[in-house]
């Protein structure tokens, strides 16, 4: 039986996270949302973590989308079910107390598009398309869709959503929907210098500093900016700062 989702546990607190449905463009069944859920749960429990590179199998797509001919069959009861597995996926991914770094190839469609959004980065490669084809089909964008505005602004994820209209990785790179875009032979190298780059950060700080982008993103400035002040002094609490600052003082 095929693992829909594959867990690989790198040197220095690494883990690559693979969707693994090839054969389906890695279309986004309730099977395999449950298993990503899992997996992100199961790693964001482990203190060692240092990053995670959310990946997928072939080449012809990152995630085309939620599942379709399983959404053909859903009523109004199963579809809130559904949708909801798809919005505690990204939930997952938002709530990894460490970066994740979306490593993209192919297609991102709908659902896939707001898995890759819920990620703290994303490295694409050059032959990479995105959309939200959702109004297309009958249906509005929705749950993480709504990270959209927060990445383009208003009026390119109001594009995005209304005309259904895929864009190019050039464009979406301008859009800034993604951070890096490379060839694609280069992405897994690509990918993996960033991962390793965050890991070699410090490791409190990271996942303070994780906490504090999501802060930014769900409150008021003033609520954040507070917040940060009792996370900057709860940090000198530990040891980790002041060995650090102590290195570097020693430098100058």
């Amino acid at each position: 039986m095929l693992q829909l989702v594959l867990v690989e546990h790198r040197q220095r607190g690494i883990a690559r996270v693979t969707i693994n449905r090839p054969a389906k463009s890695n279309a986004l069944s309730s099977e395999l949302l449950a298993a990503l859920i899992a997996s992100f749960h199961a790693l964001s429990s482990d203190a060692r973590l240092r990053a995670v590179i959310l990946a997928s199998a072939g080449d012809r797509a990152f995630i085309g989308g939620a599942d379709v001919r399983e959404m053909a069959t859903l009523d109004e009861t199963s579809a809130r079910n559904f949708i909801t597995l798809v919005h505690q996926a990204c939930q997952a991914v938002r709530d990894c107390p460490v970066p994740v770094v979306a490593r993209i190839q192919g297609h991102v469609l709908g659902a896939g598009l707001e898995l890759a959004a819920a990620c703290d980065l994303r490295i694409a490669a050059d032959c990479a398309v995105f959309g939200m084809p959702e109004v297309k089909i009958g249906l509005p964008s929705v749950v993480e869709a709504a990270l959209l505005p927060r990445l383009l602004g208003a009026g390119r994820a109001r594009w995005l959503v209304l005309t259904g209209d895929n864009i190019s990785a050039e464009q979406a790179l301008r859009w800034g929907l993604i951070e890096q875009l490379v060839a694609p032979d280069a992405l897994d190298t690509a990918t993996d210098a960033l991962v390793a780059k965050l890991a070699a950060n410090a490791p409190g700080a990271m996942r303070t500093q994780k906490r504090l982008t999501q802060l930014w993103e769900d409150t008021p400035l003033d609520v954040a900016i507070a917040a940060s002040i009792d996370l900057f002094a709860a940090g000198f609490a530990g040891t980790e700062p002041g060995a650090m600052l102590s290195a570097a003082a020693q430098k100058l």
